[in-house]
């Protein structure tokens, strides 16, 4: 159910236009890379470490390399002789290489691989190599491996804290000095992932005659990681071309981790001076590929006893793994300037710690770093209220940001473009009916029944500012002549007429069902008065066409940023037809319009060109045109927000060109015989400024939920103390499927244009998955309240909710 979208004045933008890029995936005819056939190909499997921690003393493949049909082996003694360590923007970084070099860290990480010609070959041979493995003891929570005792993953380092930087913003002490109340809290929020339905996939040929490599996978971006692969093979650029098919089966961040397997495979084609194909499978990716830190979070807020936030202290303790991998410290330091959420306060602590255990490192997951961010803030609200006896919603409202203070700015330095936060709470509560939940949790509380409602709001950040990483370094350092300050985050496109006066757009963003086609089709037939199926688009990309290293799907990016570059190279094209036009009509540019296939002179229907014979001007017969015009129709345009520029010398920083807003509020019932929560009603309502496409960016904001439901009461990487993870297949790993899903959820829309992108659209693809889970938990931890339980990490799983009710219990 769609509610409150503001009407709108176009033919195209803001309909629920079908999707376009539908019939061909219905009917088998994707192009994924499993598709690929790209001539003979050899076939790569992965021999893992069964290890989560232990030296490598000796690995023999001499047993497989005997067996028919294997090609060679490549072992961590060859990519230490062919690669540099991966570069990664902290001082003083682990080595990290695609493959275990003389040490294992994590249970899954590549300690050597076979070529073979076929992938059966290949997994049998793996069994023939020998691997004599030293263990050692591991750790796994990021607090014991912080202690001075805890077995060290980096000798080298001394220390198993990657990376710790304290940033502070206002004035913390006065804050403090002013609460009438400081409330502490301690949280802990889990490790899972996104479980897309493709895994990693890869392909490699290398031409010894040229020295040129060509991969193609299926890699979502940020292409700052294509240079990262690149430097780490010792190939120049331009030597390494990179090709990412026009669909792929999702990607939720996860698949911009996917570089170390991109150079992997690399090394593998040419050692074996042959195209090798490599595709993940589905315990590999659980194990091995990548997700978001679990986080530690410790809050101490200063409070007045009215529920108004003076200012917050925290400690930030996110567990990455084994290696501290680019883009981290991405994790903390991408909601840097959203960090305070949708709240006022302006003092703020944050002692930040990237710190390494014998897990899977970790990287960029749908929110990144939100979920963790909100779950902090929001559990937080819940716990003030409480601790003054007001309504959750009432000290939110005392809190948020006021719609009349648009554009605003953080103390971190973000600047949220617009908004207005306390109409769209307010709209959620009313949608769920807030105050007759209230009623009925009173009756149901008498009756031995547990309901509860919960609320979870933030500020979702959209297309990251590639410069937030710099914050890691130090202000003194960025200050050096010698060091290159980092800015922006850039989209291209290109827009072309053919001669049929059909449309070809390209752009350099590599959908993975999103529906780009579609709503760029809109967005081109909106800028050229076409219809959307006169227009074709290419979302395949190569580094031989045109990218930036911001370039690709990530970031909920797509709609305020490569949206806004196709917007604008459409108009340059609009400029190029009208100005042949006039010519051929002999009118005047601004007496022009572009509707329903034809330029036309306003308010003379009768003087009019079809598309289509412009076209065939500018192909067939350009010496009809002056000299003075260009015979092309063609535009190539760059978009960037104008507001990302690198931190400043205090660590402020806008980390994302736009802000939207979610509200999501849960009505749930929890079973206090068998633990089991039952989401009863969902309320999403979103800000994310103009809505391009209703019906896509419903099942955006569906798929979010989701996403943040399994989150909240399914999903999780669990490890044991040995560092085994224990979730390693879907057997053990509780995914929801469609018989779990949310059966009840209301989503509705307030618009907000943003003034920075060209349509004032802003990011919906994360936004609920970064407030779904502690609207849960807040509803979950409200519908026991009797029993006193109290929520402090996630997932609700049956069992952890039933332990929890039972120790609650105790205590009654």
């Amino acid at each position: 159910m769609r509610k409150g979208l503001a009407e709108q004045k176009f033919v195209w933008i803001g309909k629920p236009v079908k999707r376009i890029e539908d019939r061909r995936l219905l009917m088998g005819r994707g192009r994924f890379m499993d598709n690929l056939r790209l001539g003979p190909m050899l076939h790569l499997a992965i021999l893992r470490s069964p290890y989560a921690h232990a030296r490598i003393l000796k690995i023999d493949a001499s047993k497989a390399l005997k067996q028919a049909g294997v090609v060679t082996v490549l072992t961590g003694e060859d990519v230490a002789k062919m690669t540099k360590p991966f570069a990664v923007g902290v001082l003083n970084p682990p080595k990290y290489y695609c493959m275990a070099v003389n040490k294992v860290r994590y249970v899954g990480e590549p300690v050597a691989a076979v070529v073979a010609k076929d992938r059966y070959i290949a997994e049998d041979a793996l069994e023939l190599i020998d691997v004599e493995y030293e263990p050692l003891p591991a750790v796994v929570d990021a607090e014991k491996a912080m202690r001075s005792d805890a077995p060290l993953l980096h000798e080298e380092l001394g220390t198993n804290v990657a990376w710790h930087r304290t940033l502070r913003y206002g004035n913390v002490d006065a804050a403090f000095s002013q609460a009438d109340q400081i409330i502490k809290l301690k949280l802990r929020f889990p490790r899972y992932t996104s479980a897309p339905l493709e895994g990693y996939g890869v392909i490699a040929r290398y031409d010894e005659s040229t020295g040129e490599l060509t991969i193609w996978s299926n890699f979502q971006g940020p292409w700052t990681m294509y240079a990262i692969a690149a430097s780490s093979l010792n190939i120049s650029e331009e030597k390494v071309r990179h090709i990412v098919p026009p669909d792929i089966g999702g990607g939720f961040g996860i698949k911009s981790s996917m570089y170390p397997y991109l150079v992997l495979v690399a090394l593998a084609a040419m050692k074996a001076k042959a195209t090798v194909k490599w595709i993940e499978t589905r315990r590999e990716h659980l194990m091995a590929s990548s997700t978001h830190p679990d986080r530690i979070q410790y809050i101490e807020a200063a409070i007045k006893n009215d529920g108004t936030v003076l200012g917050i202290k925290t400690t930030l303790i996110d567990n990455i793994g084994a290696y501290i991998r680019a883009p981290e410290p991405c994790s903390i330091l991408r909601t840097l300037g959203n960090f305070v959420g949708p709240y006022r306060f302006q003092n703020l602590l944050i002692d930040a710690n990237s710190v390494h255990t014998n897990k899977c490192p970790t990287g960029p997951n749908r929110g990144l770093g939100c979920p963790q961010l909100f779950f902090g803030w929001e559990r937080l609200m819940d716990t003030i209220a409480d601790t003054l006896g007001m309504d959750p919603a009432e000290v939110r409202f005392r809190n948020l940001i006021q719609p009349e203070q648009m554009p605003y700015t953080t103390p971190t330095g973000g600047i949220y473009d617009s908004g207005d936060y306390p109409r769209a709470l307010r709209l959620a509560l009313d949608m769920i009916e807030y105050d007759k939940i209230r009623e009925e949790q009173r009756k149901a509380w008498k009756e031995g029944r547990f309901i509860g409602v919960g609320i979870g709001i933030g500020v979702d950040p959209a297309v990251s500012n590639m410069g937030y990483v710099t914050v890691a370094i130090p202000p003194e350092v960025r200050a050096r002549k010698d060091y290159l300050p980092k800015s922006g985050s850039r989209n291209r496109a290109r827009v072309k007429m053919a001669s049929s006066g059909k449309v070809v757009v390209s752009v350099d963003v590599n959908p993975q069902g999103q529906g780009h086609e579609t709503t760029i089709a809109q967005i081109v037939a909106e800028e050229l008065g076409v219809k959307p199926e006169d227009v074709v688009v290419e979302c395949s990309m190569d580094s031989r066409e045109f990218w930036t290293v911001s370039s690709g799907t990530y970031s909920s990016r797509f709609a305020a940023s490569q949206a806004s570059a196709v917007a604008l190279a459409a108009r340059k094209l609009k400029e190029k037809i009208l100005q042949i036009a006039a010519y051929l009509l002999d009118a005047r540019v601004e007496d022009l319009e572009l509707k329903e296939g034809y330029v036309r002179v306003k308010d003379e229907p009768s003087r009019a060109i079809p598309l289509r014979r412009v076209a065939g001007v500018v192909y067939w017969n350009p010496s009809q045109l002056p000299r003075e015009i260009e015979p092309i129709l063609e535009a190539t345009a760059t978009f960037d927000i104008p507001t990302l520029r690198p931190p400043d010398e205090n660590d402020r920083l806008n980390s994302s060109g736009t802000y939207g807003f979610v509200a999501d509020v849960a009505k749930v019932e929890v079973d206090i015989e068998t633990g089991v929560v039952n989401v009863l009603k969902f309320v999403s309502v979103h800000d994310v400024g103009r809505v391009l496409n209703p019906m896509i960016v419903e099942g955006q904001v569906h798929g979010s939920v989701m996403h943040g439901l399994a989150g909240a009461l399914y999903e999780e990487l669990f490890y044991n103390e040995e560092g085994q993870l224990l979730t390693a297949t879907f057997e053990d790993y509780l995914c929801p499927t469609a018989r779990e899903a949310l059966k009840d959820i209301e989503v509705a829309h307030i618009e907000s244009p943003s003034p920075y992108t060209v349509l004032g659209a802003k990011g919906v693809a994360e936004a609920s998955s970064e407030t779904t889970p502690v609207s849960i938990a807040n509803a979950v931890e409200d519908a026991l309240k009797p029993l006193g339980v109290k929520i402090r990490e996630l997932p609700l799983t049956p069992d952890k909710v039933w332990r929890l009710i039972k120790e609650a219990k105790k205590s009654l």
